[in-house]
């Protein structure tokens, strides 16, 4: 593995998130996963840590953690509780249940044995292992956990054979430029091209990538009839994650934009592209327009000019080895999504509109 690669720990605290924990604590020193922790500020969990010193590898830190909780319980009155245990408490071997059965509070906590090495493997394990405590505490049906917990390995799987983290070094690239993409988009619609919009995405990254699709173009031709695709099924997946679904896609009906097929839900992007690639054959387009995970998408089953948008620098050169024609990134798809539910300006997006502006003013 040449490229470091998210922590267990960052995705057992996402997955907490996900599960609308009101208070998660890191059983750690005070550094570890202090950006993660932080984000997740935003999205209005209260993350706080035990800050285990030098002693307490020695010595322990039990007595620090029921100390944590219990302060937590009291400051914050949350209703779910997320204990995440890091490299430095799992490898000394503190037990996290402990704290828990001693404090008695009026509250679910979920321990969460995590830790960022030392055999833990890909970083979807820390997601696997919340999935399976939570289901321990009640929180969630073991059906539930067992379907998350395919997507899960199957997304790893797509990171692993189509992705960056194939092995190999990859050079980042910031991908084609963007005002002329922008143009390749517009002047397909205006020369009535068949176009189509693929909305493949992440979570809650699909606010920013689903601002790909949200343009008006009937201003430059208004018989174009353009075709839409998303995996925004609202009925899939944990709460939080169905309410991105209803959110994104009222907003763009708002916007004049109707969904032509459903794909799945926001969690299930490994495995969506399937009933994508299906939709795709029966409409064969002119030009293919993939946002959000497009390497999911097996675009080199296609013989037409096509556009891949990813968040990811490293993951320019593996698009372009797909197959895609262009490749556009978009950075700091998470830290731009954290806390939001409405669509957020992407710059793609942006430049998707000024380009229909310019040509209306040609």
């Amino acid at each position: 593995m040449m490229h470091p690669r998210p922590s267990p720990i960052a995705a057992s605290l996402y997955t907490l998130r996900d599960l609308n924990a009101d208070v998660i604590i890191m059983h750690g020193p005070h550094g570890c996963c202090f950006r993660t922790g932080r984000l997740l500020e935003s999205d209005g969990v209260r993350v706080v840590t035990t800050a285990m010193s030098e002693n307490d590898f020695i010595l322990g830190a039990s007595e620090k953690l029921e100390e944590t909780l219990k302060e937590a319980y009291e400051m914050f009155n949350p209703k779910l509780i997320g204990i995440v245990g890091t490299c430095a408490s799992m490898i000394i071997g503190e037990d996290l249940k402990e704290p828990i059965e001693n404090l008695g509070l009026d509250a679910t906590v979920i321990p969460v044995e995590s830790h960022g090495g030392f055999g833990e493997g890909d970083n979807t394990e820390g997601a696997i292992i919340v999935l399976e405590a939570a289901v321990e505490c009640g929180v969630i049906p073991q059906e539930e956990a067992d379907r998350q917990t395919k997507m899960l390995k199957l997304a790893t799987e797509v990171e692993k054979t189509r992705g960056m983290a194939q092995g190999k070094y990859i050079k980042p690239n910031f991908g084609d430029n963007k005002e002329k993409v922008a143009k390749i988009i517009v002047n397909a619609i205006k020369e009535d091209k068949k176009v189509a919009f693929v909305l493949n995405s992440k979570k809650e990254t699909s606010y920013l990538f689903a601002d790909i699709l949200n343009a008006d173009f009937s201003k430059i031709n208004s018989d174009n009839s353009i075709v839409y695709i998303a995996n925004l099924d609202e009925n899939i997946g944990l709460p939080r994650i169905r309410q991105h679904a209803v959110n994104i896609t009222n907003e763009l009906k708002d916007s004049g934009i109707n969904i032509d097929y459903i794909t799945g839900g926001l969690d299930e992007y490994p495995i969506t592209p399937r009933n994508a690639e299906k939709v795709l054959k029966e409409e064969d387009p002119d030009l293919i327009i993939v946002a959000g995970v497009p390497h999911a998408l097996k675009i080199e089953e296609f013989d037409c000019e096509s556009i891949a948008i990813t968040d990811g620098p490293r993951l320019v050169q593996p698009l372009r080895e797909l197959g895609y024609t262009h490749v556009v990134a978009e950075l700091d798809a998470h830290s731009k999504t954290l806390g939001v539910d409405s669509i957020v300006d992407s710059d793609f997006g942006m430049m998707i509109r000024s380009a229909i502006e310019w040509e209306l003013e040609e």
